[in-house]
């Protein structure tokens, strides 16, 4: 593909997770592959946000009429994972991973940080939202091509793995559920592919640097 041919757009929204217990909860962030104690079973309903209005994704969804099952692991999961239990304290040693990654990243932390939740229709998270907090605007990064804004820097929670789907029944594993992840949100002032892979090289190596991220892709 001939990039220079036409103007070329490109913005990078990273997730990494974050190597501590979970984000709100005691839980390791551990992922077993085969042990299951038990399975949950679940229906999504769709509710009203706060300012009285339904979200209408969510209702969409709830017309599917769609079965939930949640594999369950005793040493990996709670009933905060379960949604039987309200979130603890957010994990302040994630937290700390992120602040460290913020000031690398040159962004602004904000003063007062607020858990916000996002409506999430697809049964990956058992409560029916996931839980995110902005933590720093304004970031950038210096690059052979000049520097690349970066304006949020989040910490949230990772969702369930989808084991399969049959008919109208879908089966999720909570082994990863409440992982602290990191989310990275560039401009869209990359240039062409090859800039891309470089903005992506060096938030990659800032969040190695820190020794506190899970290795991956």
């Amino acid at each position: 593909m001939d990039t220079k041919s036409f103007d070329v757009k490109i913005g990078l929204e990273i997730h990494q997770q974050i190597d501590t217990n979970k984000l709100f909860c005691q839980c390791p962030s551990t992922i077993h592959t085969n042990k299951v104690d038990l399975t949950l079973k679940r229906k999504l309903k769709a509710s009203a946000g706060e300012l009285g209005k339904t979200d209408v994704a969510a209702i969409y969804e709830t017309l599917k009429n769609k079965t939930f099952i949640y594999e369950i692991n005793k040493d990996t999961c709670c009933l905060v994972e379960t949604d039987d239990s309200p979130p603890e304290e957010l994990n302040k040693e994630a937290l700390e991973v992120v602040l460290q990654v913020a000031l690398l990243l040159n962004a602004k932390i904000l003063d007062e940080l607020y858990v916000m939740r996002k409506v999430v229709v697809d049964g990956s998270n058992v409560s029916g939202f996931q839980r995110t907090c902005l933590v720093a605007v304004n970031g950038y990064i210096k690059t052979s091509k000049g520097n690349v804004a970066i304006p949020t820097i989040c910490i949230e929670e990772e969702s369930a793995k989808k084991i399969k789907e049959e008919n109208n029944t879908v089966i999720y594993n909570l082994d990863r559920q409440g992982v602290p992840l990191i989310e990275i949100a560039t401009d869209a002032s990359i240039k062409d592919p090859e800039h891309a892979k470089e903005v992506a090289e060096i938030i990659g190596m800032i969040l190695r640097s820190t020794e506190k991220v899970k290795r991956g892709l």
